[in-house]
């Protein structure tokens, strides 16, 4: 049973959608947000919701001033997560330290579990099913530090007498996340009548609605084991242009795709597809949304916050 819960990184796509599970099943939650984030206004004022400005600096030398004792702390929070930053190495390198400071947070705060948030990019260009035991070759800065993390984590949290659960999160979308990514900005493209830049979208990803992705979190630190490590994902891969079709015709299905007019990156990865049945066994998660239910959720709420 889990009473009180600690965030790190709660402002993301899941993040987000992990508040909202938590509420509905009346969990107390204690959130680590940075001071003048302005993603701060989009947390639920809530009773039991409570934020605490704190950053990633000063996780090291945060004490338990609450007069509580928490179940479980989930980290999220990571500096350097798009574009140039994913290989500036000192800035990765110092997630992998914030990342034994959040477990450091957890054995002062009375938390009996510690979730990491890990990447898929943690296996490099491993293609196909992806599972706890695929070989990882992580590429560039912030797979290596995501692997890194999840490792040194796993080893604290033994020498600390806590449970400890890390995740290989695939491609989550839904509302809250960043407005960069591939979903994202082709919403934003067709609901402004604009032509998105695609590739020819052969490549098969698996993607997976955030609030799915947050039950499956939630589920986790009720019945996951610990030591282990999960993919989460929807457990099915499509090809993108199957997907991007999906959205074109839930925002317009007069849109025009721009289709072929990006090439693929040098080193694209063609098809990923997490292994979930693991996740199932432990506890019983399984996908609640279609690609095109959350999609429709994810449309209206792009509408509500970007479109005037």
């Amino acid at each position: 049973m889990m009473k009180r819960a600690i965030l790190t990184g709660a402002t993301g796509a899941i993040g987000m959608a992990l508040i909202c599970e938590l509420i509905q099943n009346n969990v107390e939650m204690l959130i680590f947000c940075r001071d003048g984030s302005v993603r701060n206004s989009n947390i639920p004022v809530h009773p039991l919701v409570t934020l605490q400005y704190c950053s990633l600096e000063q996780l090291e030398s945060l004490q338990n001033d609450t007069g509580k004792e928490y179940d479980v702390l989930y980290h999220f929070a990571w500096d350097g997560t798009m574009g140039d930053a994913r290989n500036d190495m000192y800035l990765q390198n110092k997630n992998v330290k914030y990342t034994l400071d959040a477990v450091g947070v957890a054995e002062r705060f009375g938390c009996r579990t510690f979730i990491g948030a890990g990447s898929q990019a943690e296996y490099g260009r491993a293609e196909g099913i992806l599972q706890e035991n695929t070989p990882v070759f992580p590429e560039n800065g912030y797979g290596m530090a995501k692997l890194c993390a999840g490792q040194m984590s796993r080893v604290l949290c033994e020498q600390k007498g806590i449970r400890h659960i890390w995740t290989r999160i695939l491609s989550i979308y839904g509302p809250y996340d960043n407005p960069n990514t591939m979903i994202m900005s082709t919403i934003g493209k067709l609901l402004r009548k604009e032509v998105p830049p695609l590739t020819r979208g052969e490549q098969k990803w698996d993607y997976l609605y955030s609030a799915d992705a947050a039950r499956a979190f939630f589920l986790l630190a009720l019945k996951g084991k610990s030591g282990r490590t999960y993919c989460i994902g929807s457990g099915k891969a499509y090809p993108l242009l199957t997907y991007i079709e999906r959205l074109r015709d839930c925002v317009d299905k007069d849109g025009v795709l721009g289709i072929g007019d990006i090439p693929y990156g040098a080193k694209q990865v063609m098809h990923l597809c997490a292994d979930i049945s693991g996740l199932e066994e432990d506890t019983d998660f399984h996908p609640a949304y279609t690609f095109e239910k959350g999609i429709q959720t994810t449309v209206e709420w792009y509408k509500e916050h970007y479109i005037q």
